[in-house]
């Protein structure tokens, strides 16, 4: 039996996981924790359902909420940030970490520090302490697995045993739901508009990245501390029909793919029983239905955030940090209607200007860069508004 911990659970990524263990064998996996961010009664309702021994909110104010959802089930209820890395360092074989944002580095370096198994959906934990992260992995012997669709795809087909023989991998992006839009439909984007994605139903944070294609600056961050390929032999290219998540070019000329529908629970099974597989009841993939897999370079003046990333992995040290933090405040204040669409990009472009590249060694280090991010980043936008 392997025992897991959720870290997320009532987001996407938590749900898809919860309902790939309900479909598995009786007592193949058990649940450890399962850690929410402040819906009480969708994760009261996870923890009786799946009998998990803790259930934690990390909203503090919640915890009596949860303990009186928990009343008579016998779960351990806890509250907080701390409680939220507590439950990270429980014994657990396999930890998902899906809490969206910076906010989910603690609790996944704690995964990593005990020398568990990480499966890491949330793209910031390496985008914004890359270094920290693999060195944790490294002195523990903690295994490090890529859930992101396009990252799970270069992982299956990846061969590590001679890096110089890899000339390129190709992460692909749908291209969402401004594709091909005029920049004055862009301006006047809402925050609905920008949260309806063509093939993939995700968040509304992970949905307008999609749309600015931030998603993909994140995941091309990512990806160069993930596999041992340099920045400038990681591609990005549009693929509409989301079918090839991900490609590697070899010396030889041959490029394996990784295709797929666009389904979560493909990438996550795939983590889920790492180094084997499992079977999953997902739509199968039909090629002739599909008809045709297109492909399109990215257009840099509709998505300046592709170049926006490249600049900060190039840049280094702390620069990838600020990079995330502006783009999530300028996220946030768009959803909240207070910043336009393709100010988003704006506001991370004059974020990284304003505060370069400085030195963040260490955990206490990139936290404050990151949140002195944030504040520029949010003088800058209000500066726009006010304009």
């Amino acid at each position: 039996m392997k025992r897991l911990t959720i870290l997320g659970s009532t987001g996407s990524i938590g749900r898809s996981t919860l309902a790939l263990v309900e479909a598995a064998a009786p007592g193949e996996f058990a649940l450890e924790a399962l850690v929410a961010g402040r819906d009480v009664a969708a994760l009261a309702a996870q923890a009786r359902k799946f009998r998990a021994r803790l259930a934690v909110v990390a909203d503090a104010s919640a915890l009596g909420a949860l303990r009186e959802a928990l009343a008579g089930s016998g779960i351990e209820a806890a509250a907080g940030p701390e409680a939220v890395v507590e439950a990270a360092t429980r014994p657990a074989d396999w930890t998902m970490a899906a809490i969206v944002g910076s906010a989910g580095l603690h609790s996944a370096l704690a995964v990593l520090k005990r020398g568990g198994t990480l499966a890491l959906a949330n793209k910031e934990t390496l985008v914004c302490a890359g270094e920290i992260v693999l060195a944790a992995a490294a002195r523990t012997g903690a295994a490090l697995l890529p859930v992101d669709s396009e990252h799970n795809a270069i992982f299956q087909a990846l061969d590590t045993k001679d890096p110089a023989l890899i000339e390129k991998i190709v992460l692909t992006a749908s291209g969402g739901p401004f594709r091909t839009a005029e920049l004055a439909v862009m301006r006047k984007a809402t925050p609905e508009m920008a949260v309806k994605h063509p093939i993939w139903s995700m968040g509304a944070k992970i949905s307008v990245d999609s749309a600015t294609m931030m998603n993909k600056g994140l995941e091309l961050i990512e990806a160069a501390r993930l596999f041992p390929v340099p920045e400038a032999r990681i591609e990005v290219l549009v693929h509409p029909q989301s079918t090839v998540h991900g490609m590697v070019q070899y010396a030889d000329g041959s490029v394996l793919a990784q295709l797929g529908t666009p389904d979560m629970r493909t990438p996550i099974s795939h983590c889920l029983a790492w180094p084997t597989r499992m079977p999953v009841r997902v739509p199968r993939l039909d090629l002739a239905t599909l008809g045709r897999l297109e492909f399109f370079a990215p257009d840099p003046v509709r998505f300046p955030a592709l170049r926006l990333a490249r600049e900060a992995l190039q840049a280094g040290a702390g620069a990838p940090t600020i990079l995330n933090a502006a783009n999530e405040v300028a996220v946030a204040l768009f959803l909240d209607r207070r910043l336009g669409f393709l100010d988003i990009a704006a506001v991370v472009e004059e974020t990284l200007s304003a505060l370069g590249a400085p030195a963040a060694a260490g955990l206490d280090a990139v936290l404050a860069l990151d949140d002195a991010a944030r504040a520029e980043a949010g003088r800058i936008a209000a500066r726009r508004a006010a304009a």
